[in-house]
C-alpha cells in the first residue's frame, strides 16, 4: 500500500492470493478435516497442496527461495485456509512454515539460511517452535533447558511442552539458557536460539492428549544431551530472546487472522442454517432471538478485522506494531470464539453433533484464546506498556 494515509482497499495482488488460496483450501471440504481430526493424523494431502501453490515461502527472502512477501498477504493466506473449514487443523500445519522463520530470517548467517529456508519454501523441511516448557508457562525467561558449549558444539538437556507439530518435524527452532538465570543482570539475557535436527535418538517426543485441533500434535520433548553444531546458532549467544522477538508480533497477527477466518465460516454455516431450519412453520433465522446475536458477532468480526489489517499495515511499512498486534490478537480471538460459540446456538442440538462441524470451530476457536499467549498477558502488555501502569509481574 503507498504511504500517506490509509488504504482499506486490497491491491490486486492480495485480492488474487486472498482468491487463489481460497479455491485451492475448498478442495478440502469439512469432512476431510473431520476424519484428519478424528484420526488424530497429519492433514498430508492439503499441507502438499499449500506446498505444490509455492504459499509456504510467501515471506521467505526470494534469494532463498520464497516470495519476499509481507506478513498482511501471510494473514490473507491464514485467514482464508481457516475459513475453507480447515480451521486450525489447516492452518497450524503451515503456520510456522509460513512466518516462523522469520527469526533465522533476520539473525541467521547466511550459511544456515541457505541451507534450511530453500527447504522450508519447498515444504519439504518441517519446523516446530520449542519456546515454552513446564516450568516457566509464559515467563519464557525461566526456561531452564541448557546449553552447555563444549569446543564446536553445544550440548543441551531439558524439556519443552506443547510443541506442535513436532512428531512430523525434521527440524527445531530451539530457545535455550546458555547462562544460568541467577548469573544474568537482565532476565531475558543468556538465552540462545537454534535451528537444529531434532534428533530422535536425543529427543523423545510424547503427544498430549487435547481437547480440540487433533489433526496437528502438540508434544512433550525431553531432550537427552542433544548435540547441536555451532553452526546451527541463530544469531549471537545470549540473544535469543531478542531474536525471537522479531516474530512475536507477527504470530499474534497470523494467529489473529486464523481466528478471523474461524469466526467467519462459522458464522456463514448460522447463516445457511438459520435460513434452511424450519421450526413453528418459519425459519428460525426470522427469529431476532437467533438473527441479532449473529449480527452483531458479524459487527465484531468486521471491528476486529480492521484492527488486524492496521496491524499487518504497520509491520509491512516497518513501523512500531506492538500495540496494535496485541490488540488484533485479543480482538480477533473473542470475536472468532463468539461467532463459533452463537453459531454452535444457532443448530441446537445438532450444533453438538460433529456432523455440521461447527463443534469442530467451536473447539478449535476457544484455543485462540490461550494460545500463543493468553488473552490476559494481552491485557497487561496493553496495561503496562500502553497505558503506562505498573506492571503486575
Amino acid at each position: 500500500m503507498p504511504g500517506g494515509g490509509m488504504n482499506f482497499e486490497l491491491t490486486d495482488d492480495q485480492e488474487l492470493i486472498r482468491k487463489s488460496v481460497a479455491e485451492l483450501a475448498s478442495k478440502f471440504d469439512d469432512h476431510y478435516w473431520m476424519e484428519k481430526d478424528q484420526a488424530h493424523e497429519f492433514p498430508s494431502e492439503f499441507y502438499q497442496a499449500i506446498a505444490s501453490g509455492g504459499w509456504l515461502g510467501m515471506t521467505i527472502p526470494e534469494e532463498y527461495g520464497g516470495h519476499g512477501l509481507g506478513i498482511t498477504e501471510a494473514t490473507l493466506l491464514a485467514e482464508e485456509v481457516a475459513r475453507s473449514g480447515g480451521g486450525m487443523n489447516a492452518a497450524s500445519s503451515i503456520h510456522l512454515s509460513i512466518f516462523g522463520m522469520q527469526p533465522v530470517v533476520v539473525h541467521g548467517s547466511d550459511e544456515l539460511k541457505a541451507r534450511t529456508l530453500p527447504k522450508v519454501a519447498t515444504g519439504e523441511l518441517h519446523v516446530c517452535f520449542g519456546v515454552t516448557e513446564p516450568g516457566a508457562g509464559l515467563d519464557t525467561s525461566r526456561i531452564t533447558t541448557f546449553a552447555k558449549r563444549d569446543g564446536d558444539h553445544y550440548v543441551v538437556n531439558g524439556r519443552k511442552v506443547w510443541i506442535s507439530k513436532a512428531l512430523e518435524s525434521q527440524k527445531i527452532l530451539l530457545l535455550t539458557r546458555t547462562k544460568p538465570y541467577a548469573e544474568v543482570s537482565k532476565k531475558t539475557d543468556g538465552l540462545t536460539l537454534f535451528l537444529t535436527d531434532l534428533d530422535r535418538s536425543r529427543v523423545d517426543v510424547r503427544p498430549i492428549r487435547k481437547m480440540g485441533r487433533n489433526a496437528v500434535s502438540s508434544n512433550e520433548l525431553f531432550i537427552d544431551d542433544l548435540h547441536i553444531p555451532v553452526e546451527d546458532r541463530v544469531g549471537e549467544e545470549g540473544k535469543g530472546f531478542q531474536h525471537i522477538l522479531d516474530g512475536l508480533n507477527p504470530e499474534r497477527m497470523l494467529i489473529a487472522a486464523e481466528a478471523l477466518g474461524i469466526g467467519r465460516v462459522a458464522l456463514e454455516k448460522a447463516v445457511k442454517y438459520g435460513n434452511e431450519r424450519h421450526v413453528f412453520d418459519r425459519p428460525i433465522g426470522m427469529n431476532q432471538g437467533i438473527q441479532f446475536p449473529l449480527a452483531d458477532a458479524l459487527a465484531r468480526l468486521d471491528a476486529a478485522e480492521l484492527v488486524l489489517r492496521k496491524a499487518t499495515w504497520l509491520y509491512d511499512n516497518g513501523k512500531p506494531c506492538g500495540r496494535e498486534a496485541n490488540t488484533a490478537k485479543y480482538l480477533c480471538a473473542d470475536a472468532g470464539f463468539a461467532a463459533a460459540d452463537r453459531a454452535l446456538q444457532t443448530h441446537g442440538g445438532m450444533g453438538y453433533s460433529e456432523e455440521y462441524h461447527v463443534s469442530r470451530y467451536f473447539r478449535e476457536a476457544r484455543l485462540m484464546k490461550i494460545a500463543p499467549v493468553s488473552q490476559e498477558m494481552i491485557l497487561n502488555f496493553l496495561g503496562s506498556h500502553v497505558l503506562g501502569l505498573p506492571r503486575s509481574y
